[in-house]
């Protein structure tokens, strides 16, 4: 088989037309056409750019609601052909069952789907998950070599300390030569550089550019995260033509109605237009994870695998095909291939709540208060007066001070309540079963009786995102461990913009409000979060009561 069109030369960093011959799925010649070499390559209908496939270095499909098989029949229409994946939300709920479902489902699938092992199951021992992962648990996934890497670990005060159970995951990392990926927010100085010591590679949180560049002269890649929540490229691009090596693209968590409109490609298309030079901003979105991973993904060399992507137009990059191990999954001569079955699995034991075990009863005082920020993980902290009506803190919405509830979906509990602002919600509730990492159930709202209703419209489909409100009822199931559907990209991703429109004509000012609420538990993101347990500070590393004494 042979291909035509513009091929890029990322050594001297020009475009040539020329053609691909391709056997058994193979690379076997690259054909150059004399004389055609230019600095911006001008695509035509029969000669297309030719380039390596993108690929996300960094994601949890978890986050998409779908399964991999159904997140990447929407993610190959954008270009890519390989996804570094953590399962890290459902082995929280599962364990290593969840992980073998996820690679199951994947290995039915097209194939762009790579593993990495969990390595903070649970993300620490403050909350409760469904499950406990050790290094022994972990080795069975190298030893299959099922795996691409050690996840994200995000316990950096174990790796700083030396905890004995993060250390047997690194080692076993090293053991089995794999990279392994980090978690630090944040950190600096001399802690850092113990982090890095250890050998952890990569780091997707930075929010400054100082952060990420003390990070990179330690020897560590930075992965420059667009999810929908957390937008960081626009404090990061600068990276990319300076450190062109050191740095990769990533969405972290990538909610469906984001998918269903564009993946790593919509990157490449706002770094042209901050003048980023092409052949830098395509390695990081192609070459340098697939080099650092050591990925089985081809890079359009001679013996490589005939993964590539064709685009029509350099300038807006809007890829028209995509081909996978010399097959075309996406494009006019596409194959189709039915959609595997769907193993439902999930750990949910929750009963319905009423509104009065959702009181915070206490006196007139002094109360901490979440400060969610818009496009973050990260919070904030602060202390307002709040007024007791008849012994009980209420929400005020006029201050933009909310409820905010975490119900324990594993066992039987008494909720953990406090209080959030930046949610912007003037009436209802919204409630989620995506809480990160642990994955109990999450709900902030205007009062009481609509938090009740909102968590419990969760409980009764054993998972799902809701918003209850007046006259309001509206929820999307997610069987599938408490975290996916078994829809595809654009079923799930429509009941999703539904869903989230109906919290926004709430009053929500949020870009993605579910995907906000599903981090305010993520304890181990600085600054005050609410886990099952309580309320947690995470600079301090401890729980700390609601009302200051």
């Amino acid at each position: 088989m042979k291909i035509q069109g513009w091929l890029a030369d990322f050594n001297r960093k020009q475009f040539f037309k020329g053609s691909v011959i391709i056997l058994d799925g193979i690379i076997q010649e690259i054909l150059e056409d004399p004389g055609t070499r230019t600095d911006i390559p001008e695509p035509e209908d029969e000669f297309p750019l030719i380039l390596p496939g993108l690929v996300d270095a960094h994601v949890h499909i978890e986050s998409s609601m779908v399964m991999p098989s159904r997140f990447e029949r929407s993610a190959v229409r954008f270009g890519t052909v390989g996804t570094v994946s953590d399962p890290h939300e459902i082995a929280n709920v599962l364990g290593v069952e969840g992980i073998r479902i996820m690679a199951e489902d994947a290995a039915k699938g097209l194939g762009i789907v790579r593993l990495t092992a969990p390595s903070c199951v649970p993300a620490t021992f403050l909350e409760e998950s469904g499950a406990v992962l050790n290094a022994e648990d972990l080795e069975v996934l190298f030893r299959e070599n099922r795996v691409v890497a050690l996840g994200e670990i995000m316990n950096f005060p174990g790796v700083i300390g030396g905890d004995p159970s993060v250390m047997a995951k690194i080692e076993l990392a090293k053991r089995y030569n794999k990279s392994i990926d980090g978690h630090a927010p944040g950190l600096s100085g001399e802690a850092l550089k113990s982090y890095a010591g250890t050998g952890i590679a990569t780091d997707h949180e930075c929010f400054t550019l100082a952060e990420a560049e003390e990070k990179i002269g330690l020897g560590m890649k930075i992965l420059v995260r667009e999810g929908s929540a957390a937008r960081n490229f626009e404090a990061l691009w600068p990276l990319i033509d300076k450190y062109p090596e050191s740095v990769m693209l990533c969405t972290d968590d990538f909610h469906p109605d984001n998918l269903a409109e564009g993946h790593i490609d919509r990157l490449i298309r706002t770094g042209l237009d901050k003048g980023l030079d092409f052949f830098n901003l395509y390695r990081a979105a192609s070459m340098n994870p697939v080099k650092h991973y050591g990925l089985d993904i081809g890079l359009l060399q001679p013996g490589d695998r005939a993964d590539f992507i064709q685009v029509s137009d350099f300038r807006n990059f809007r890829v028209i095909a995509t081909w996978i191990a010399g097959t075309c999954v996406y494009g006019r001569n596409a194959s189709e291939k039915a959609l595997p079955e769907i193993q439902i699995a999930n750990r949910f034991v929750s009963e319905p709540v009423d509104a009065e075990a959702l009181r915070i009863s206490g006196e007139t005082g002094r109360y901490r208060i979440i400060e969610a920020y818009d496009g973050e993980l990260i919070t904030g902290a602060a202390i307002e007066e709040m007024t007791a009506f008849e012994g009980i803190i209420m929400a005020d919405p006029s201050r933009d001070i909310l409820k905010i509830a975490v119900i324990n979906r594993y066992r039987q509990a008494p909720p953990a309540i406090g209080l959030i602002r930046g949610f912007g919600l003037k009436s209802g509730a919204i409630a989620s079963s995506i809480a990160h990492d642990s994955h109990n159930i999450v709900a902030v709202g205007t009062d009481d009786g609509f938090l009740a209703e909102a968590i419990n419209l969760v409980i009764a489909h054993k998972g799902g995102i809701s918003m209850a409100g007046h006259g309001l009822s509206e929820c999307l199931p997610l069987p599938v461990a408490g975290l996916m559907s078994t829809l595809s990209v654009g079923e799930t991703g429509a009941l999703y913009r539904r869903i989230t429109r109906v919290a926004r004509e709430s009053g929500s000012e949020l870009k993605a409000p579910f995907m906000t609420l599903a981090f305010m538990s993520l304890l181990v993101i600085p600054s005050l979060k609410l886990g099952d347990k309580g309320l947690f500070d995470g600079d301090s590393f401890r729980f700390i009561p609601l009302k200051v004494e």
